[in-house]
């Protein structure tokens, strides 16, 4: 009697578990929806959106492929630099500024991966680490195209042109939406890679590598392929960034950038969909909040980091999803 009543208290909060593991886009739209309405103002509400995503896209290799990169920063950072080249170089709209964004991390992405993911461990993050500082040294050398140590300036959108419709992008709100809209997007497209047969393969290698192999999938192509796809998303949020600060600062492809999208993930939960953007958020907050007391906010960040690791080990939203599921402690 006393496990079926245990078990008991555990079945509706399963179901709301399943429901939101199954309308997961739909219920981070929602969500998104009224967000600013409760974040403390609409600059915070857009970086925690844009470092989400970034730390998303972390989460892909970090979190499903189970490879840590200490080299996401050079993702980052290449379709922030890339993006605003296109549009201060060379006058390019909008919707010709994002693509290349992406475009030139999935080519970083490319590279980088090709020559690190035949390695492993330690290895594979020291690799990633070498090559993100290369490409820190290149982007920091080509101060005609990036401004150098100044960082790239003019990066300045003041209206998005959708049709005959025109919004204006200096406004803090319809700021937060445009970047909510193209953030929904990239939830769609990495929730239909997950449900996809491809999604379980990643899944497969990060579990059994030996295993995965022998059942004839290409775990070298595969790891190449979600390195990629991780760099798309950190392209895509890298360019936002550009927009929304209307700079590329070099720190954009500094090692406390790859830092930070490793603490982020940790903090929210590797491997769950919604946990980078809860620990984007709950590092964010923390900055914003405790940084009005003092100047030394990143230890009070830090100690919190450290609790959360103790007592968190599946991260904030990672325990709550277990807890959800009727897990105990």
């Amino acid at each position: 009697m006393a496990h079926a009543t245990t078990a008991e208290p555990a079945a509706p909060r399963a179901a709301l578990s399943g429901a939101l593991e199954r309308h997961r886009v739909l219920a981070a739209a929602a969500f998104l929806a009224v967000f600013p309405l409760v974040a403390p103002f609409e600059a915070l509400a857009v970086n925690i959106l844009i470092h989400g995503l970034y730390a998303l896209g972390f989460n892909l290799m970090f979190g499903y492929l189970g490879l840590l990169s200490f080299g996401h920063a050079a993702l980052f950072g290449g379709g922030a630099y890339l993006c605003g080249i296109a549009i201060v170089h060379f006058g390019a709209p909008w919707w010709v500024a994002i693509p290349a964004g992406i475009a030139g991390a999935v080519a970083i992405a490319a590279i980088v991966g090709a020559l690190a993911v035949r390695t492993r461990g330690i290895y594979f993050s020291m690799v990633t680490l070498a090559l993100a500082q290369c490409f820190y040294y290149i982007f920091y050398q080509a101060s005609d195209w990036t401004g150098g140590e100044n960082g790239l300036r003019g990066v300045d959108l003041k209206a998005i042109a959708l049709g005959p419709a025109t919004l204006d992008f200096l406004d803090p709100r319809t700021r937060y939406y445009v970047v909510a809209a193209f953030v929904v997007l990239a939830l769609w497209l990495l929730s239909r890679i997950l449900a996809s047969p491809f999604g379980a393969v990643i899944e497969a290698v990060r579990e059994n590598e030996a295993r995965a192999r022998a059942c004839g999938y290409d775990v070298t192509r595969t790891r190449l392929l979600a390195f990629v796809l991780s760099g798309a998303f950190c392209g895509l949020a890298g360019a936002l960034n550009a927009l929304h600060l209307s700079i590329v600062p070099i720190e954009s492809m500094a090692i406390e950038t790859s830092g930070l999208a490793v603490m982020m993930c940790l903090l929210g939960g590797m491997g769950t969909f919604f946990g980078p953007f809860v620990g984007a958020a709950v590092f964010l907050l923390l900055e914003s909040i405790v940084s009005v007391w003092t100047v030394h906010w990143q230890l009070v960040v830090g100690a919190v980091f450290v609790l959360c690791v103790l007592f968190f080990p599946r991260g904030i939203w990672g325990s709550i999803l277990h807890w959800a599921a009727g897990g105990g402690r």
